[in-house]
């Protein structure tokens, strides 16, 4: 995942030192990285060992190592397809340019999303599926729509599905989880209260909870098992649950896929829904 990336969803967490030097190279990658850390020290007020400090807080060795990830973030950096726009939407935008800026951050989160989660966090979560007796999805808001979305596509593979839009029979069903089950909990800011008291109680009960939650720190991460990520680029397109709810499904609709690779006899349970469906259609 991106270093820049990372460092905007933690932006919030840090201390005002580490935030003031976050924040530095979040708005001026390209000047940072022809900087020593002295020099980046004096641009943003603070002594050069904090600069050290706070590059191995991210994970680096030291200030070199952080300027080579930056380097590298942005040599890789995203860019969009001709035609398509990437930034916020005004209110001056005439039907075009929004729909450029729109299909611009769409295609930007669900490209973030598919990187941001590494293929051990996959295939640690496609086992858990496939050996798992029931799965049960939760999620209120815009991750209810995509948690009935996946169960859908669960239930057209044989699976035993728990889902309910009440948060009372979530929390009823949660109950009855035990070690053979998984709880995917699906929530973008990882704080709704409905989804944290399901997955307290799903862990409580020895289920495996699989969590699906932005990358910044927040409480679901924290009772999960298996963690994994979705980019949004919500204060680019100025309202809710917009490339969040891309990004979720993207992340689903992936799992589904490589989950009829992986579970036997999948594509049977395919062929026989459709065979069902179709008689109504004649």
């Amino acid at each position: 995942m991106s270093v820049l990336k990372l460092l905007a969803a933690k932006l919030d967490t840090m201390t005002e030192a580490d935030r003031q030097i976050a924040q530095f190279i979040l708005d001026d990658p390209e000047r940072m990285m022809g900087l020593s850390s002295a020099a980046l020290a004096k641009q943003t007020g603070r002594s050069q060992s904090s600069v050290v400090k706070f590059s191995q807080k991210q994970g680096y060795e030291g200030y070199q190592q952080l300027k080579l990830a930056v380097n590298k973030a942005k040599a890789q950096e995203w860019q969009a397809p001709a035609g398509v726009i990437h930034g916020s939407i005004g209110a001056n935008d005439s039907y075009m340019t929004i729909l450029q800026k729109m299909i611009g951050s769409k295609l930007l989160s669900m490209r973030e999303t598919m990187a941001a989660n590494t293929e051990e966090t996959i295939e640690a979560t496609l086992r858990a599926l496939v050996g798992a007796r029931r799965v049960q999805l939760a999620g209120v808001g815009a991750s209810s729509l995509v948690a009935r979305d996946f169960s859908y596509k669960l239930l057209k593979i044989g699976r035993t599905v728990l889902l309910d839009n009440d948060s009372h029979i979530q929390i009823s069903n949660a109950s009855t989880l035990n070690h053979e089950d998984v709880l995917i909990a699906l929530s973008y800011t990882g704080a709704s209260l409905e989804t944290l008291r399901i997955a307290e109680l799903a862990r409580a009960r020895g289920a495996t909870v699989i969590s699906i939650t932005g990358m910044q720190p927040n409480p679901l991460l924290e009772l999960s098992n298996i963690q994994l990520y979705t980019i949004a680029d919500e204060e680019r397109v100025r309202s809710s649950a917009i490339t969040s709810r891309d990004a979720q499904l993207m992340l689903t609709d992936m799992l589904f896929i490589l989950l009829l690779r992986r579970q036997p006899h999948a594509n049977d349970f395919i062929h026989r829904s459709e065979a069902a469906v179709n008689v109504l259609k004649e």
